[in-house]
């Protein structure tokens, strides 16, 4: 049996601007960020699945005090023991593809309160309820293992970076010593303008993960639209870094299967032969890197990395030797990581057919 969320549900919205959170704050503070952040005094006490309203859609379950942006939806359960909730949250996590559908507006999206109340959601007996939460909790379990497990092996690649380069004073500017390209096209383009076929591949920073490009993302462009504006022809060990959207977001170019061009929301980052890749790989996605984008990203409402800040990134200069040291070191952890992979993506797989199998 199909019920309407709206049926099921009371859904109010948070009152808050985002300003309102403070750093020592003892509850939780949800905006549409994926993390949350935290506030000093709580607005709601009670088990819900709260959904981000604009910007970066997403879902979290949350039981106890808390507070929320104006823009989150609060669903709290109004169906007299018909509805268990985290089996509403494990739906919503998957419907929220098909409300990013939905979303409209301009610069950013957002979901209006109809978009959630019209949802249908299969609503068996609240004791089928529970055990297919039961299910997706153990399988939902195993993936964030994994997620653990390669955010512990990205750490160790960080640490050792510091150890070896972070108090080394011979540094060079980003501009002295690589090739900074960017588009000035194409910035109006949607991802639904472009198509799954064509003698270009287009490479946006929605197809950054992990540090590496996935191909299977990317959508492509014609001869005769890539040839309208000013294009870049990515190469190989080319470094890429978004500069509007999740801003400061890196990915090296590895393995192209064919021509390959970007949209105007990523910079391309050519090094000379003075760096090892591995090490110049692990100058961009370290910690060193991580303050400069911080402290370097521009703009009131929409912030963006400016070109000429990123030129005057300051980059440790070590010898080709120890560049080498550290290369090793990194190639290791990252045979390792390809194994955590590959059991990640067996089971991130597991999990996407049980979601399928249940909420269809």
């Amino acid at each position: 049996m199909r019920v309407k969320i709206g049926e099921l549900t009371a859904i109010r919205t948070g009152k808050l601007d985002a300003n309102a959170s403070s750093l020592d704050g003892k509850y939780p503070f949800f905006t549409c960020s994926k993390e949350p952040l935290k506030i000093a005094e709580y607005s709601y006490d009670c088990e819900c699945v709260l959904v981000a309203g604009n910007g970066d859609l997403n879902v979290k379950y949350y039981n106890g005090k808390f507070d929320a942006y104006q823009r989150t939806y609060i669903i709290e359960d109004n169906s007299s023991g018909r509805l268990y909730m985290p089996y509403l949250y494990f739906f919503m996590l998957r419907y929220i593809e098909e409300l990013r559908k939905q979303s409209i507006g301009g610069v950013i999206k957002y979901i209006k309160l109809s978009n959630l109340t019209e949802a249908e959601i299969e609503l068996p007996a609240i004791e089928e309820q529970m055990r297919i939460v039961q299910i997706l909790k153990s399988a939902q379990s195993v993936v964030e293992k994994g997620e653990r497990k390669k955010e512990y092996l990205n750490a160790l690649i960080k640490a050792r970076f510091v150890e070896m380069f972070g108090d080394l004073k011979n540094t060079i500017r980003l501009g002295d010593c690589c090739k900074v390209h960017a588009r000035i096209g194409w910035q109006a383009l949607t991802r639904d303008e472009h198509m799954k076929t064509g003698e270009y591949m287009l490479v946006t920073g929605t197809d950054f993960i992990d540090g590496k490009i996935n191909y299977n993302t990317c959508v492509y462009v014609t001869r005769e639209r890539y040839e309208m504006d000013p294009h870049i022809i990515l190469r190989e060990n080319d470094i890429l870094i978004t500069k509007d959207g999740s801003i400061g977001k890196v990915a090296i170019i590895h393995n192209l299967s064919k021509p390959a061009t970007l949209n105007s929301g990523v910079f391309v980052v050519r090094p000379k032969d003075i760096f090892n890749k591995e090490y110049i790989s692990g100058v961009f996605r370290g910690p060193l890197f991580e303050k400069f984008i911080e402290l370097s990203k521009t703009g009131a409402t929409i912030k963006h990395l400016n070109q000429k800040h990123l030129v005057e990134f300051r980059i440790p200069l070590p010898t080709l030797e120890k560049q080498e040291v550290f290369a090793r070191f990194s190639n290791q952890i990252n045979k390792s990581k390809v194994e955590v992979q590959r059991a990640l993506d067996e089971a991130q797989l597991l999990f996407d057919s049980l979601m399928q199998k249940y909420f269809g």
